[in-house]
């Protein structure tokens, strides 16, 4: 890779990306799990990982950008990766317990812990392991890459659906993320299912943009309402209010799948090829 076109790098893109979301999740995880003042020793453990995780990897992703020691890119990452991993497990697994499992109903799936909020965790550290594992000039990167992405829109579905539920869809505004989300899954899943060109691919990117919008309108409207909230002061009416920062996975969704949209246009057709006709008449 020559250090002039490092900017290039898809590894680097997805480095960057991942370092970013596990810091950025920090301040998230404090003001969820500030709503009982972190009541069990297990709920500081996301806290500390997204804040020591970005400081592991950087050494890592600055010895890829030079080009020096891939070594230290790669442990360091699968260190990263897997334990991130096993930290939106656990965290899925503690969320549900929390009153899913003594009840099995869909009402305690809904007023329970956010369950699928861990995951997200469990995503960044399958890109980590993914990063190092295929090669970013395959077509092989691209999907994986697009595959999680889609991973990351389904969950987001869940949540949103989820953590709307909890007053009833009050606003119907509130079903915005609910359908923009099945819409980016219902584009997301066509290349795994037909072949499809690079106009399909400007048109993913067209509804990615929509994606961000939807993200940035949402994160507007959460946090206008914690600013007229209640509370006997801001801090508490961001602790329990609407999630002002739960919004911004859309645009951050977005971002990750235009990488793998970049990656995945070089391996598709510039026009797609007519079905095949079964018979003749």
């Amino acid at each position: 890779m020559e250090r002039s076109r490092w900017y290039l790098d898809r590894r680097l893109w997805l480095e960057a990306f991942a370092l970013v979301n596990l810091g950025f999740l920090a301040p998230d995880i404090y003001l969820a799990h500030s709503v009982n003042l972190f009541r069990r020793s297990a709920e500081c453990v996301p806290l500390v990982f997204s804040l020591a995780a970005p400081v592991v990897l950087l050494p890592g992703i600055i010895s890829l950008r030079h080009g020096s020691s891939l070594q230290w890119w790669r442990w360091l990452g699968f260190l990263v990766g897997w334990i991130a991993i096993a930290v939106g497990i656990t965290g899925l697994v503690l969320h549900l317990g929390s009153r899913f499992f003594y009840e099995n109903t869909l009402e305690s799936l809904v007023y329970t812990a956010p369950f699928a909020a861990p995951l997200a965790y469990t995503g960044i550290g399958l890109l980590l392991l993914m990063n190092r594992m295929v090669d970013p000039d395959s077509p092989d990167w691209a999907r994986w890459v697009l595959l999680l992405a889609l991973g990351g829109f389904v969950g987001n579905f869940i949540f949103s659906l989820a953590d709307h539920a909890q007053n009833g869809f009050f606003f119907v505004t509130e079903w915005i993320p609910v359908a923009s989300s099945a819409f980016a899954i219902g584009f997301l899943v066509v290349p795994f299912l037909a072949q499809v060109s690079r106009a399909f691919i400007a048109a993913c990117q067209v509804v990615m943009v929509i994606e961000a919008a939807v993200g940035i309108l949402g994160f507007y409207y959460h946090t206008a309402a914690n600013f007229g909230g209640r509370s006997a002061s801001l801090f508490d009416n961001f602790v329990y209010g609407a999630p002002a920062m739960a919004p911004l996975l859309f645009p951050n969704l977005a971002l990750l799948t235009f990488i793998a949209l970049d990656a995945l246009q070089g391996h598709v057709p510039a026009h797609a090829s007519p079905p095949s006709r079964i018979c003749e008449e």
